[in-house]
């Protein structure tokens, strides 16, 4: 029996979203060594941008999600129940990360910017405001950087094993090449 799939659009959700987020993780790393100017503002600023972008993605997965709800898992026991561990935490995480990162700009005497476009702000320059929110985007991404790496090796597992999980999740003009 052919185990069922995610929809397209499920797929597409997923794979925009874990491209965005590695990208993210990659550039939030490497930035923070820049020395203060034009090129650690504008890396600051594309970073802000996409990080907007994750944040309408996972909002967009969230409602796909409740709407149309995954397919049946194809495996089980503690297996499925880790699976499942991972799967919510990294849901959280990437709703919580950029949610704390946009909360950090709020405090800062900085405009938030998407794209070139100015965010209007609630918030006021304060320093320890901004530094807790900071420190929760921090540890966040650390986190989503583990988690995705568990994910990851959950995958690899599955395709050593040949079980179909993996299929389940790339469209199918890919499987058929």
């Amino acid at each position: 029996m052919k185990p069922r799939r995610y929809t397209l659009t499920a797929m597409l959700i997923h794979w925009a979203q874990a491209a965005v987020v590695l990208w993210l993780l990659w550039r939030g790393w490497s930035m923070i060594d820049l020395p203060k100017g034009a090129e650690r503002t504008a890396a600051y600023g594309l970073h802000k941008s996409w990080g907007l972008v994750a944040l309408g993605l996972i909002g967009l997965r969230m409602l796909w999600r409740w709407r149309h709800p995954a397919p049946p898992s194809l495996i089980g026991g503690h297996e499925a129940a880790i699976a499942r561990a991972v799967h919510h935490a990294l849901y959280g995480l990437l709703l919580i990360a950029p949610l704390a990162g946009v909360l950090a700009s709020q405090f800062t005497p900085y405009a938030l910017k998407f794209f070139g476009y100015e965010i209007p702000k609630f918030g006021w320059p304060d320093e320890a405001l901004n530094g807790v929110f900071k420190t929760v985007h921090v540890y966040s991404a650390w986190a989503i950087a583990g988690l995705v790496g568990l994910h990851v090796a959950g995958a690899l597992k599955h395709v050593i094993q040949r079980d179909g999980t993996l299929s389940r999740m790339l469209p199918g003009w890919l499987l058929r090449s």
